[in-house]
């Protein structure tokens, strides 16, 4: 059986109606600070707003090294109109043994409430199933962060249930929202 990751080798690039699904570049330095400086972006994400350029230089260092250590590294989301960089998705967890993956991704503030993450979520789900063959993909987002759930609900997961005090946010035990989809899901009530 072929591990998830082997359907990263190339990197598959990926298109929705507006936007472009591909590796993230050294030259996406710009576009990604735009968005990693801004507090509301990185609100309810592990991570915190960018400081300075460097700080989006580490995490570009971070995501090179796995492209080149074939890992799985996320997409970036450049908006076909602009060519702009506007956020990044990625399958995190990877369990090539029970075919499952769970989803992470962020988006420029800039392009919230237009339905672009929705767009983007339901195109790598239906990578998952159609060409990776998974049997489940789920995602989690803070109680709070009600944008990240309503894109996983129009997405068509499932709200499955909250993890109490799974993970650390912040320096702070958070809650957690559980989605997912599985296989027969998709294609008999999505796609």
């Amino acid at each position: 059986m072929k591990t998830i990751e082997s359907f990263f080798e190339p990197f598959p690039v990926l298109e929705t109606e507006r936007t472009l699904l591909r590796p993230l570049t050294y030259d996406d330095l710009e576009d990604m600070y735009s968005y990693c400086v801004v507090p509301a972006v990185s609100e309810f994400t592990t991570w915190d707003a960018h400081q300075s350029k460097e700080d989006t230089k580490v995490f570009l260092n971070f995501v090179m090294s796995r492209y080149e250590t074939d890992l799985i590294g996320p997409w970036g989301i450049e908006d076909k109109d602009t060519k702009r960089l506007i956020g990044s998705c990625n399958y995190l967890g990877c369990d090539s043994d029970n075919r499952r993956v769970e989803l992470g991704y962020v988006l420029s503030d800039q392009f919230w409430n237009q339905g672009y993450m929705t767009e983007v979520v339901k195109r790598i789900i239906q990578f998952g199933f159609d060409e990776v063959g998974l049997e489940r993909i789920q995602a989690r987002c803070l109680v709070k962060n009600t944008g990240s759930a309503k894109v996983m609900e129009k997405a068509g997961m499932q709200f499955e249930g909250v993890l109490r005090k799974y993970m650390k946010v912040k320096n702070e035990l958070q809650d957690l929202k559980m989605y997912a989809i599985v296989k027969e899901d998709f294609y008999t009530r999505v796609k």
